[in-house]
């Protein structure tokens, strides 16, 4: 009887329950990118395969067959907004990307199942998008890599390097009528700090947005709050940009007085008063 008890223990050690909880690292380690357009959060989960001295296209990675745009899990890309892909709308929300490579065009597939093991099950009637774009070369790239080299406002590349080989396509956002809508619903409460309306006002400025008489009041509303060197030096560029050069000094000079009553760096008060003097120069 203690025989068979020891027989049954030691083979409830070997069991696949047991295995199950077996962690080892993966052949091609799991990795995230996530980068933020404007105001659009956009992120890549992806599994790196190696090139490890093997042939990749037309081999290891056949051309012209869907593929899971890296190893294990097909890889998930995700938009908390909605976005264009090279001009193409898309809607916010999680897809598995799946590529289609060939030797002078790829397909970029945007799939609304996006949890899938591969490409196996890829249904092309699940295809919310599928966008082309031309491979280039550049140099070797051992683990397959997801990038975002060019990140402006409004427009983002997403790039795939591996080996020899880049592909990219490029991720457009509506960020400036996001924010718009965003400062118009916050400017329409309550509004105690001055920061609030003039963080709109810059924004609309740096901006060069065609809001000018609007962003003026976001400005008006700032100062009408407390009146800083910072709102002070904003009203002033507006009105400079608008050509009322007089009035722009006017505001210019107030904006040196409330800085040098304030802990305002004293170099960036002194490049501002160069900036007045120019103006008073041209007045």
């Amino acid at each position: 009887m203690k025989r068979i008890l020891v027989s049954a223990a030691i083979l409830t050690l070997f069991a696949p329950s047991a295995f199950a909880q077996l962690k080892l690292p993966r052949v091609s380690p799991k990795s995230s990118v996530m980068q933020t357009v404007g105001l659009t959060d956009v992120t890549i989960s992806y599994s790196r395969p190696g090139v490890k001295g093997r042939t990749i296209w037309g081999d290891l990675v056949p051309y012209d067959k869907v593929w899971r745009t890296g190893a294990n899990e097909a890889t998930i890309i995700t938009f908390s907004n909605d976005v264009t892909i090279n001009g193409k709308a898309l809607p916010a929300g999680t897809y598995s990307l799946h590529t289609q490579p060939g030797k002078s065009s790829w397909s970029f597939i945007f799939n609304k199942k996006a949890e899938q093991w591969g490409s196996y099950s890829h249904d092309p009637a699940q295809d919310a998008l599928r966008v082309d774009a031309v491979p280039t070369s550049g140099p070797l790239v051992e683990w397959m890599t997801f990038s975002f080299p060019l990140v402006g406002t409004d427009s983002a590349t997403v790039e795939l390097a591996w080996e020899k080989l880049r592909v990219a396509f490029t991720i457009g956002v509506d960020t400036t009528n996001q924010a718009l809508a965003e400062i118009r619903k916050t400017l329409a409460g309550e509004v105690k700090e001055w920061n609030v309306p003039y963080g709109a006002a810059s924004f609309a400025y740096n901006n060069n947005i065609d809001n000018k008489a609007e962003a003026m009041k976001w400005v008006d509303q700032s100062l009408s709050l407390k009146e800083t060197f910072f709102n002070l030096r904003l009203k002033a560029q507006m009105l400079a940009r608008d050509g009322n050069i007089k009035d722009a000094v006017t505001f210019g000079e107030k904006a040196t007085a409330a800085g040098k009553a304030s802990d305002t760096p004293g170099e960036e008060i002194a490049r501002w008063e160069k900036q007045v003097a120019e103006w008073k120069a041209r007045a």
